[in-house]
């Protein structure tokens, strides 16, 4: 699985139908805080237009991102820092949108910026910019981590409602039943040991016995003799480990 920040190099914070309306939210609430606050000396301004002023800048500049991102900043050509390219990317978009700004201003709202005051006007889009840019950045990780964990082992739905969120410790098979040992108590489960270890991928644990499954962390104490190894968990059980599986657990470490 491609890690977050190479979903963000090949396509951006914009990547994907979510992206965009992701990124035209954010957009839209910055819009919102610029007009009401009277941004940019525009307080003397009519609050519906500032609004719509805001709202048709900063949506031309999300558009505007959205190719940048996909077509001037793809893999191939990535930025080892992911902030560092995140600036790059706003430098690039706060070129065009400043030119946007001052040309809005001179025609529409006949309040012309001075040539002079360009590249103030430039570092006051820049910031914007990269403000806006960095909640896309940061809301596109967030989304991604949270789309790439891995998802609960099954065997937890199992579970009955007295031991929910318990830590599981061992499962062990008596005739077609299954006793849990768990940090909340044991109990009973009609389900073959088989079909229960290859639910229970996800938690780091392994079967040391043809009637048992035991997690490692459940494992207090692991004790060898007469060429047989024995675990006692943190419950008290004393769990048989058998040949079949013990070079196994020789390998990893665990007795």
């Amino acid at each position: 699985m491609r890690s977050v920040k190479a979903k963000w190099f090949e396509y951006g914070p914009m990547g994907g139908v979510g992206g965009w309306a992701r990124g035209f939210a954010i957009a839209g609430v910055a819009a919102v805080f610029l007009a009401v606050s009277g941004a940019f000396g525009m307080g003397e301004l009519p609050l519906g237009l500032r609004l719509a002023y805001w709202a048709g800048t900063l949506s031309i500049g999300t558009v505007w991102g959205g190719l940048v991102s996909r077509f001037a900043f793809p893999i191939r050509n990535r930025t080892p820092n992911l902030w560092l390219r995140t600036g790059l990317y706003a430098l690039v978009i706060a070129g065009p949108l400043t030119a946007l700004v001052w040309m809005v201003n001179a025609r529409l709202l006949h309040s012309p910026i001075p040539t002079r005051a360009l590249a103030s006007l430039f570092v006051s889009v820049a910031l914007v910019t990269l403000v806006i840019t960095a909640v896309n950045v940061l809301a596109a990780r967030r989304r991604d981590a949270v789309a790439a964990a891995p998802a609960p082992p099954r065997f937890l739905e199992r579970l009955p409602l007295k031991l929910r969120g318990a830590e599981i410790w061992a499962v062990e098979a008596e005739d077609h039943y299954l006793r849990l040992h768990t940090s909340k108590g044991q109990d009973l489960i009609l389900l073959r040991l088989a079909d229960a270890v290859a639910e229970l991928e996800g938690i780091v644990g392994a079967q040391v016995h043809r009637s048992w499954w035991v997690a490692r962390d459940a494992i207090t104490e692991a004790r060898r003799g007469d060429g047989r190894a024995t675990l006692t968990l943190k419950d008290g059980s004393e769990v048989p480990v058998s040949r079949t599986y013990a070079r196994q657990l020789r390998e990893r470490g665990w007795i």
